[in-house]
C-alpha cells in the first residue's frame, strides 16, 4: 500500500542523533566553551575566532568556520537553533545527512564571505567582527522554500502574533529585510551574511541537487532526423476545444495510485527523493490527501 512507503509518510521528527540535533549540541557546547574563554581576557577569543576583514586579510582563513560556532548571547543562540531545528529537520530528511551537511556549512561560508566584501566595500557597520549561525540558519530556510514553496507555516510574530504564510513569501519577506538592511544599515545583524546563505541555499537545491551533468559521448550513433512536427487533434477533444480525459488527481483512488503515483514511487526508489520535479512533488501531496480522507 502507499502508506507503508516510507517517503511517502510525513516524517515525524523524534530525537534521535541526526545531524540536525549535532548541529544543535555543538552550537550550545561551542558557546559555553566560547564564555568560558572570555574569562581570559589575554586570550584573543574573537580576534581569531570571529569573522572579521583584518582576520582574513592576516591569513585567518578558519575564521570562516569558527565564527558559525560563536554567538553574541544566549538569545542569538536560541533564535539560530530554533530555525535549524524547524528547518533542518525536513530539509535533511529530504537531501540526506552528507547533502544536509555540504549545504549548512556552505552557506555559513559563502555568507562570511558576502558580509567580509560588504566591510570592504561598504566599510562602517559591515566591518565589525561578526559570530553566528544565521548565515547557515537561513541556507536551510531557503533550501525548505525552494523544496516545499507552497508549505504553510506558522509564525509568531514578535514572539506573540500568530502569522500564517507560505514557505515561499517567507522566503520573499526574509530577503526584503535582508537587501533593506543592507540599504539602511541601522543594526549590529549581519545581513550581508544572510542574503549569502539564502542565496547559496536556493541555487544549491535548485543545481547542485536537481542538475545532472554528463559528458557528451565521442563515438555516439547519429540521431536520426527529425520528422516534420503536424498539429493532429486530440482523440477526446470536445467542439469546445477541451479533453474529456480527466485530470490525475480527479481519478478513483486506486487507479490514481497505479497511474500517477507508483511511477513516481519507483523513481524515489531509483533515484531518491531529490530526482522529483515540482509537479511530481504535488502529485505526492495529493495522494497524501486522498490517503487522509479514505
Amino acid at each position: 500500500m502507499l502508506e507503508d512507503r516510507y517517503y511517502m509518510r510525513r516524517p515525524a521528527f523524534r530525537f534521535r542523533w541526526s545531524a540536525t540535533v549535532v548541529l544543535l549540541v555543538v552550537n550550545v557546547v561551542a558557546f559555553i566553551l566560547q564564555n568560558v574563554l572570555y574569562r581570559f581576557p589575554t586570550f584573543p577569543t574573537d580576534d581569531y575566532f570571529a569573522l572579521s576583514v583584518e582576520g582574513l586579510r592576516h591569513g585567518f582563513v578558519w575564521q570562516l568556520l569558527t565564527y558559525q560556532f560563536m554567538h553574541g548571547g544566549w538569545l542569538h543562540l536560541l533564535l539560530n537553533c530554533w530555525a535549524i531545528y524547524i528547518f533542518g529537520r525536513e530539509v535533511e530528511e529530504t537531501l540526506g545527512r552528507n547533502s544536509f551537511l555540504t549545504l549548512y556549512f556552505t552557506s555559513g561560508v559563502i555568507g562570511g564571505l558576502f558580509q567580509a566584501l560588504a566591510g570592504v566595500l561598504l566599510g562602517g557597520r559591515f566591518a565589525a567582527p561578526v559570530v553566528g549561525a544565521s548565515a547557515g540558519a537561513f541556507g536551510l530556510v531557503s533550501a525548505f522554500a525552494a523544496l516545499y514553496p507552497e508549505r504553510p507555516l506558522m509564525l509568531l510574530l514578535f514572539f506573540i502574533i500568530p502569522v500564517n504564510m507560505r514557505a515561499k513569501f517567507l522566503l520573499l519577506f526574509s530577503a526584503l529585510l535582508t537587501v533593506f538592511g543592507i540599504a539602511f544599515p541601522m543594526d549590529n545583524i549581519a545581513h550581508a551574511a544572510h542574503l549569502g546563505g539564502m542565496i547559496t541555499g536556493i541555487v544549491f537545491v535548485r543545481y547542485a541537487i536537481y542538475w545532472h551533468w554528463h559528458w557528451p559521448r565521442l563515438n555516439q550513433t547519429p540521431s536520426p532526423p527529425l520528422r516534420p512536427l503536424v498539429k493532429t487533434p486530440h482523440r477526446a477533444a470536445t467542439e469546445w476545444g477541451q479533453t474529456n480525459t480527466p485530470a490525475e488527481e480527479d481519478l478513483p483512488p486506486d487507479e490514481f495510485l497505479s497511474k500517477a503515483v507508483d511511477p513516481i514511487l519507483d523513481k524515489i526508489s531509483a533515484h531518491g527523493i531529490q530526482s522529483l520535479t515540482e509537479r511530481e512533488r504535488r502529485i505526492l501531496e495529493t495522494a497524501r490527501e486522498k490517503m487522509v480522507k479514505r
